[in-house]
């Protein structure tokens, strides 16, 4: 999977979040985007996930040379390749982990290898998988957001400030996550925290886009 900017910008109103960025996410790798608090890091991450259009220049995503899908033509495409945790995305806090998870598999496949209750007991909710979300602590909700984003069986994983809430062992089960099971994928991380980020082999300061 490859995704590709080019002389890509994005603005609100008048003021431009980053201009002429030209880059290119490739499968294998994985990427840190840092900067302050509203430099524009999330912004970022939302293009690239589709969800967010660019005022000036383009993004292109494909798993081939031979098959590229255009971002402002097929969002709906990228989307099937893209999973992302974040902390501005809620949870169906009237279902439990269990079905959670079971709803989110009826429109995004999960990983192959593991069944829905052994993710829930890798991320250590296997005594909560029947109770709902409304009860969890802000880092189970966390976990649960982690769970659905990591164990989805796409080639693109988008994380926003991926350790929100989570404490020392928390912080351990995700760089663990990150080790077991992105590997092979393309990883985009949103922080300035180096807990989160520090496997990532690039770094995209968005200071510098501006």
């Amino acid at each position: 999977m490859t995704i590709s900017l080019s002389d890509a910008g994005k603005r609100f109103n008048r003021d431009w979040i980053f201009r002429h960025f030209n880059y290119n996410f490739t499968s294998g790798n994985s990427y840190a985007i840092v900067g302050p608090n509203g430099s524009g890091k999330s912004t970022l991450l939302q293009v690239v996930s589709g969800a967010v259009g660019l005022n000036e220049g383009s993004m292109i995503v494909g798993r081939t040379a031979s098959n590229v899908i255009s971002a402002t033509e097929s969002t709906e495409n990228i989307y099937q390749s893209v999973s992302i945790a974040a902390p501005y995305l809620e949870v169906i806090e009237e279902m439990t982990a269990t079905e959670f998870l079971q709803f989110h598999q009826t429109f995004k496949t999960l990983l192959p290898a593991l069944t829905i209750k052994e993710m829930i007991d890798v991320v250590g909710l296997a005594n909560a998988s029947d109770k709902q979300i409304r009860y969890y602590s802000s880092g189970m909700k966390q976990r649960v957001k982690l769970a659905q984003a990591i164990f989805s069986d796409v080639p693109v994983i988008l994380l926003d400030e991926p350790c929100t809430n989570l404490d020392g062992s928390g912080i351990a089960l995700y760089q663990q996550l990150i080790a077991t099971y992105c590997k092979d994928r393309l990883v985009i991380v949103s922080s300035n925290d180096e807990a989160e980020f520090g496997f990532c082999n690039e770094k995209i300061n968005m200071m510098e886009l501006k």
